[in-house]
């Protein structure tokens, strides 16, 4: 194709895109951005969606903490249809179960958390010693050696996902919902192994708390596909792991010294993640002993300007040396929190910062350096930008049902 034609076709769909976007939300411009961001990081050809489309951007400059996104997270990517789906974007959404039926479907016994953007499940981490990395932060690396971690939360954002899918009217094929039924056996199977996290830690593994809750959200999605949709499944064994993992998870993942839940079984460590358990439906984001989760991350994780931390890196769980800056997701996870939770000043008061965050042209990587007023890590991030979407959302939710 000539290069004017390529150029023509290419505004055409982006034109045509944008002109379905339906926003309503003081920072309209930066939710728009946004989902034209998410979409921008979905592959045409394959539907895979990219976490970043660059590698080795660091999260701390200087640091080794230099790792490769350009490839499809089950988890980054599951988070991203919720959010396409919820504006009204099912046709991407759709592309995207496409690849999970292929990428999974023909081993869903050996699920790994990422693959390529066609699916590849062989992406070996290699450091490139010859290049100086950006701000000399080395090593630069190619691959990532988290494919071969396991994360317990995996099946269960996948499966709220495609159960966000199946709620906006979209009817589940016979090889969609028989690939649901196997991950909820992979979920049986694995019910009492440790995993590395959300963050794919790479220390020891350990029972984390939201790897157990979205296990549980696995569970309970699978009953609703049955109870509210009319598809067959075992639903007698699926609420049994349900109601066993959620009185083990009350039982172990929070502690009544703290007041809090923990970022691991019998911890005393916080984590950012654990923001997200009223969006499984595990509890209400009013919910005391959320409530007291908040005050824990408020007083451990929050930082310069109310950013906010994934965890403490000087617990030296995570298997890593040096630290990082405030993980902008997890800020903006801090806004859904608040918002649904009655917080509506102190929503708007942390979007309010975490928007001045993003370039000129609305754009947000993965952290940011409130020190030095910069951007870092892998850039653009489709965490960070679906993230905002949903704060955006929470916070418009709010202001027209108060109270």
């Amino acid at each position: 194709m000539e290069p004017e034609a390529a150029q023509h076709r290419t505004q055409e769909f982006w034109t045509d895109w944008a002109s379905r976007l339906e926003v309503d939300s003081p920072e309209e411009h930066l939710v728009a951005r946004s989902l034209l961001v998410l979409r921008a990081l979905t592959n045409l050809k394959t539907g895979g969606i990219v976490a970043a489309p660059t590698t080795s951007l660091p999260e701390e400059f200087g640091g080794s903490r230099n790792w490769d996104y350009r490839y499809t997270w089950l988890r980054d990517a599951a988070l991203t249809i919720e959010v396409l789906v919820s504006h009204g974007f099912t046709e991407g959404a759709l592309h995207w179960r496409d690849w999970l039926l292929r990428a999974v479907a023909g081993d869903p016994e050996k699920l790994r958390i990422m693959y390529g953007l066609a699916g590849e499940r062989e992406l070996d981490e290699k450091e490139l010693d010859h290049l100086a990395g950006y701000a000399d932060s080395r090593p630069v690396r190619i691959g990532n050696g988290a494919a071969d971690r396991y994360q317990a939360d995996v099946v269960g954002e996948v499966m709220l996902a495609l159960a966000e899918l199946r709620d906006a009217g979209i009817t589940e094929d016979e090889y969609s919902w028989r690939l649901q039924k196997s991950l909820l056996s992979f979920c049986v199977r694995n019910i009492d192994r440790k995993d590395h996290g959300i963050w794919e830690m790479r220390g020891a593994p350990h029972f984390f708390t939201h790897g157990r809750v979205m296990m549980w959200a696995a569970f309970n999605e699978g009953i609703r596909a049955v109870t509210e949709h009319g598809l067959d499944g075992d639903v007698a064994s699926w609420a049994w792991h349900r109601d066993a993992l959620r009185a083990e998870i009350l039982e172990r993942g929070f502690s009544t010294e703290l007041d809090s839940f923990t970022q691991t079984y019998g911890g005393s460590e916080v984590d950012a993640s654990l923001l997200q358990l009223p969006h499984t439906g595990f509890l209400a984001a009013d919910d005391p002993m959320m409530l007291g989760t908040v005050a824990a991350i408020e007083r451990d994780l929050m930082g310069t300007r109310g950013l906010v931390h994934r965890y403490r890196t000087d617990s030296d769980l995570d298997g890593l040396e040096g630290h990082e800056y405030a993980f902008l997701i997890c800020s903006f996870w801090l806004v859904e929190q608040y918002a649904a939770s009655g917080r509506l000043d102190d929503a708007e008061e942390t979007m309010t910062v975490l928007c001045s965050c993003a370039t000129d042209l609305g754009l947000l990587a993965e952290e940011y350096d409130a020190g030095s007023g910069r951007l870092a890590g892998n850039f653009p991030q489709a965490f960070s930008h679906l993230a905002l979407i949903r704060a955006a959302d929470a916070i418009q939710k709010a202001r027209r049902h108060p109270g």
